[in-house]
């Protein structure tokens, strides 16, 4: 990371954007179902640009109703936070009672992953040249939290977290470099300094490369990735940013939600539309913004404290 940046926020400006980083998660989450499997020539004809969160898609959802991509990233920070410090089990448990409940939505890798730990127990899935998915990426905002101040435990836990499901270099490679765009802007650091982390997984990983998006927005990680830094790298607000992401179509609650983190991280919470933060349900608000805080005092910058 470049030498020249200003001084980190505080703690309460570090809270303040952890929790930006959740809720981003979930509002991106939200606007992009409605959106999810459209062209977005189809979505054009039916919204114009979307931007409001009113439910929909082919879930049916209700407005401000959540999917799969804020739920396991609430098991993951409900692990850390639950038992008090790193450890896979409390969070594949939670994987496995999330997945018991019957969830609206959930991803084939990350059923296959949570299945083989209930049956088995086994906490690292087989490798797997199918698992270059996005279903590990889009839940690594809490570790990225976790770690704070510390980028290589945020490595290793990025890389534990996501092979519960998912076991092949490309979503290692991602979920590494997310949650490094999202410790760096939780630390207050300029714009270049997330860009070069994009850069980094780009130079070890030419499949990343974003600067001629070709506006392909599939579950493929590498689609996923490149259509969120496209929309990241492009604009200069929370709100355009996601607005931009989702209107991609395709995976759209996904990399909504992906988008969502990485921008919460950057421009923090008064930067997230008030609208969309009152379409979620009252109860989902109170609980992430209480596992942001928790997860912002368990991590290295701030343990002992």
């Amino acid at each position: 990371m470049s030498a020249a940046r200003k001084s980190p926020p505080g703690a309460a400006g570090i809270v303040d954007r952890a929790r930006a980083t959740l809720f981003g998660v979930a509002v991106g989450d939200a606007l992009g179902a409605t959106t999810e499997f459209m062209t977005p020539a189809e979505i054009r004809e039916r919204y114009g640009v979307h931007r409001e969160i009113v439910g929909g898609g082919w879930l049916k959802l209700s407005p401000g109703q959540v999917t799969d991509d804020t739920e396991m990233t609430l098991c993951v920070a409900r692990g850390i936070v639950g038992s008090g410090r790193w450890s896979l089990g409390p969070i594949a448990d939670r994987f496995a009672q999330w997945l018991s409940g019957n969830p609206a939505d959930v991803g084939g890798t990350c059923r296959r992953g949570i299945e083989e730990f209930m049956e088995k127990g086994q906490l690292e899935a087989p490798h797997d040249e199918r698992g270059a998915g996005n279903g590990a990426a889009m839940r690594v905002a809490p570790v990225a939290i976790y770690a704070l101040g510390d980028e290589e435990l945020l490595s290793r836990l990025a890389v534990e977290q996501a092979r519960i499901t998912h076991h092949h270099p490309l979503s290692d490679a991602a979920c590494v470099s997310l949650g490094t765009m999202i410790q760096r802007g939780l630390l207050g650091a300029p714009p270049r300094d997330l860009r070069e982390a994009a850069e980094e997984l780009a130079a070890r990983h030419p499949e990343f490369r974003f600067e001629k998006y070709d506006g392909e927005s599939s579950g493929y990680v590498v689609d996923t990735l490149r259509t969120v830094f496209d929309a990241f790298f492009s604009t200069d607000c929370f709100e355009e940013c996601v607005v931009r992401t989702v209107n991609r179509g395709g995976d759209a609650d996904t990399t909504g939600s992906i988008a969502g983190a990485i921008a919460g991280a950057r421009y923090g919470f008064d930067a997230i539309p008030r609208r969309w933060l009152q379409a979620l349900d009252p109860d989902l608000r109170g609980e992430l913004s209480a596992l942001a805080e928790a997860l912002v005092r368990k991590s290295p910058l701030f343990a002992g404290t």
